[in-house]
C-alpha cells in the first residue's frame, strides 16, 4: 500500500492545484488513482519517446479518461524531452514533429489543459542572425504541428536556460501559450514577478518545486519563506493550472504543507 495524502487540496486555492504522474512507484492509472481525490490536475509525464511503449496505450488513456470523470479532475501533459524542434538536423527536426503529433493524437480524448513543449536552444552564439536562423526554424516546425489540428491555444512553450525573449515573436506570431517555471527562473536568478507581471496573460500552467544548491525538483519547503510569500502573492492573480513538479510522495506531501501554510498565513495578512 501506498501513503495516501493527509487531506483535500481541491477548491483550497484560487488555482487548479497539481501534480505529476510519477509520485508513486508506479504507472500512470495507479498515481491517478492515488492523487486523484486530493489534488485537480494530474501532469502526464510523457518524457521519453525513443521506445515501443513510451506512449500511454489506447487502453490506459480511456482508464484515465474514466478516472477524470470519477474524480473531477484534468490533465496536462509534458511532450517528450528526448526529441527537439528547434535542431539543426532535418531527420531530428522531422522526427520532433512526428512524435509531437502522435502524442498529441494520444492524449486528445483527455482533453488536456496543456501540452508543454521544451525548445532547447543548442546554437554556438547568442548573435542576432543565429537567434533569427533558430527562431524561424522553431516557427517552421510548430506551425506544421499546429497545420495537424493542434489549437495553438493548446500548446505551452516552457522557459528553459536561454533568454525568453527569443520565444517572445513565436508565441506571438503562433498564439501560443506559456509555462511559467518558476524553478529555471530562480536557478538562473531571474526575476519571477517580473516574468509573471510581463506574460501573464499568455501564462496556461505553472511549474513549482523547490530548489536548493542548484538541485531541482525538491519539495517546495526548501524555498525560503521570504521567496515562497512573494510566489504566493503572484499566484493569488492566477486561475489556470499550478503543478507540483516533484517525483515522490515525501515531496509531495511536504510541499502541498507548506503551501498551504504559506497561503492561510497571506490569507491571515490580507484579512481574508
Amino acid at each position: 500500500m501506498y501513503p495516501s495524502l493527509s487531506k483535500s487540496y481541491k477548491g483550497v486555492f484560487p488555482f487548479n492545484i497539481g501534480t505529476t504522474s510519477f509520485i508513486y512507484p508506479d504507472d500512470y492509472v495507479p498515481n491517478v488513482k492515488m492523487l486523484g481525490p486530493y489534488l485537480e490536475n494530474i501532469e502526464l509525464l510523457l518524457f521519453e519517446s525513443n521506445h515501443t511503449d513510451a506512449l500511454p496505450s489506447e487502453k490506459v488513456i480511456g482508464e484515465l479518461a474514466n478516472l477524470a470523470k470519477d474524480f473531477n479532475l484534468a490533465y496536462n501533459v509534458h511532450l517528450p524531452t528526448d526529441i527537439s524542434i528547434s535542431s539543426r538536423n532535418p531527420q531530428q527536426q522531422s522526427l520532433a514533429v512526428e512524435t509531437i503529433n502522435r502524442v498529441a493524437e494520444r492524449v486528445a480524448h483527455l482533453s488536456p489543459t496543456t501540452l508543454t513543449l521544451h525548445v532547447p536552444y543548442n546554437e554556438t552564439s547568442l548573435d542576432e542572425d543565429d537567434v533569427k536562423r533558430w527562431q524561424e526554424r522553431v516557427i517552421k516546425h510548430l506551425a506544421k504541428i499546429l497545420a495537424n489540428g493542434t489549437p495553438s491555444h493548446l500548446l505551452s512553450i516552457e522557459n528553459l536556460d536561454y533568454p525568453f525573449e527569443f520565444l517572445n515573436p513565436i508565441i506571438s506570431e503562433l498564439d501560443l501559450k506559456i509555462c511559467l517555471d518558476c524553478g529555471h527562473l530562480i536557478l538562473h536568478g531571474d526575476d519571477i514577478e517580473k516574468f509573471f507581471n510581463t506574460y501573464s496573460a499568455k501564462i496556461a500552467i505553472i511549474h513549482l518545486y523547490g530548489v536548493a544548491k542548484n538541485h531541482f525538483h525538491g519539495a517546495l519547503d526548501q524555498l525560503p519563506e521570504k521567496r515562497m510569500a512573494s510566489i504566493m502573492k503572484l499566484l493569488a492573480k492566477f486561475n489556470e493550472v499550478v503543478s507540483l513538479e516533484v517525483f515522490s510522495y515525501a515531496h509531495l506531501d511536504a510541499s502541498l504543507k507548506f503551501m498551504d501554510t504559506c497561503w492561510r498565513h497571506q490569507q491571515k495578512e490580507n484579512g481574508s
